[in-house]
């Protein structure tokens, strides 16, 4: 009628016996690594007096050229007041130029924005004065 299953049904992990017998050796097979008495003892790493591998040199460090203080105001102040920008950007312009310092493109930021915002506030004055101008020539 029915086959003994040994009390597993479908799912249950099957269980081996131990093997037995000593454990497992750890590490590589023999044969592999240097003879017997060469070499340090394991976990000290390479002798004394190995350096790096050959086509190695020593580290190289990159070293970026410090950017123009002159520069980041230009632009911020190109924003805020732009005559200030505008005036702030042509001198960082010449002093990286004369100092190879980074920061050229904020420089010109700085004339670009600091010069739309002259002309906006040239434009205002002239359109204060006008309007000054037309009201008071207009008398009662």
């Amino acid at each position: 009628m029915s086959q003994p299953d040994d009390g597993f049904y479908r799912g249950d992990p099957q269980i081996r016996p131990a093997p037995s017998g000593p454990p497992p050796a750890q590490g590589p097979p023999p044969g592999y690594g240097p003879p017997p008495g060469y070499g340090p003892p394991p976990g000290y790493g390479p002798p004394p007096g190995y350096g790096p591998p050959p086509g190695y040199g020593p580290p190289v460090y990159l070293v970026r050229r410090p950017t123009n203080t002159t520069a980041i105001l230009a632009l911020v102040f190109g924003f805020v007041f732009g005559p200030v920008g505008l005036a702030l950007g042509i001198s960082a312009r010449r002093q990286i130029r004369r100092t190879g310092e980074e920061g050229d493109g904020l420089a010109l930021a700085g004339i670009i924005v600091g010069s739309i915002g002259t002309a906006v506030y040239g434009s205002l004055i002239l359109i204060w004065v006008w309007a000054f101008i037309a009201l008071t020539s207009f008398g009662p």
